[in-house]
């Protein structure tokens, strides 16, 4: 469950994730503790935005909100597009909803904000000068995107046909999830979870950062103010644990084998 830098830049992969907050400082102070990020300053078109840095490398993004605008926070997955003006239209012909955008973030890219049927939201990139997260698969950095939803097969066809995805099933019969293939490289995941409820907001896409330790990443985040959501547990993939930061915004972080 791991995504290599280069295979994020492959179109339709999932390039960078972004979080917009209410406190851009105490939302800095917070991962700059929990994961060692530096933040750099980055494109203002939405107010104050920064990105972060890991080794010297670009691995998200952190924005503040405006004051009035009393949203939930939350990380959003960035797809990867050679052209987004198109991939908007594609979104749009397959029953997805674009918010915003497409635009340009300078001389960075061109980015959107879309969601697909069943109002998962994600982002769409269009890199130029910044091609999206380079540093990927080490402590700190995100290592895998996976849309949490009721039934995989109600949004695969859209996720196929917009971004070209290859689908595998995977686990038992009980277990409704998809790994999606671009080229053969597995690049993200569906998990249906059926009758399960689902948070407040509906269907969303999940960011895993990866950590040296499970447990104590998990007691650090409490530390620093947020909540851990799920206890830490092992998987196939590693030991996992699902958290959320010091304003509610949700993330998984995994020690991997």
């Amino acid at each position: 469950m791991t995504t290599e830098a280069a295979t994020r830049r492959m179109p339709g992969a999932p390039c960078w994730v972004s979080l917009l907050a209410h406190s851009l400082s105490a939302t800095q102070e917070f991962y700059g503790a929990l994961f060692g990020w530096e933040f750099r300053p980055g494109p203002q078109h939405f107010g104050p935005y920064a990105r972060a840095y890991l080794d010297g490398q670009e691995v998200a993004g952190v924005g503040e909100l405006a004051p009035d605008r009393h949203l939930p926070v939350a990380w959003t997955t960035y797809l990867a597009s050679e052209d987004a003006d198109a991939t908007a239209d594609q979104i749009r012909s397959c029953g997805g909803t674009v918010a915003v955008g497409p635009l340009d973030a300078d001389d960075a890219g061109r980015m959107a904000i879309g969601s697909d049927p069943q109002g998962a939201i994600f982002g769409i990139w269009q890199g130029r000068s910044m091609r999206g997260t380079a540093l990927s698969g080490e402590p700190g950095t995100p290592v895998w995107n996976e849309l949490v939803t009721q039934e995989t097969g109600v949004v695969e066809p859209f996720y196929e046909r917009v971004f070209g995805f290859e689908s595998e099933p995977v686990g038992a019969a009980d277990f409704d999830y998809l790994t999606l293939h671009i080229k053969g490289h597995p690049v993200a995941g569906i998990h249906g979870v059926g009758t399960a409820p689902l948070r407040d907001r509906g269907p969303y896409w999940m960011t895993y950062f990866a950590v040296p330790d499970t447990d104590a990443a998990a007691r650090r985040v409490t530390e620093l103010g947020g909540r851990v959501l799920r206890p830490a547990q092992d998987s196939p993939h590693g030991r996992l644990a699902a958290v959320a930061d010091c304003e509610g915004a949700a993330f998984t972080i995994i020690q991997t084998p």
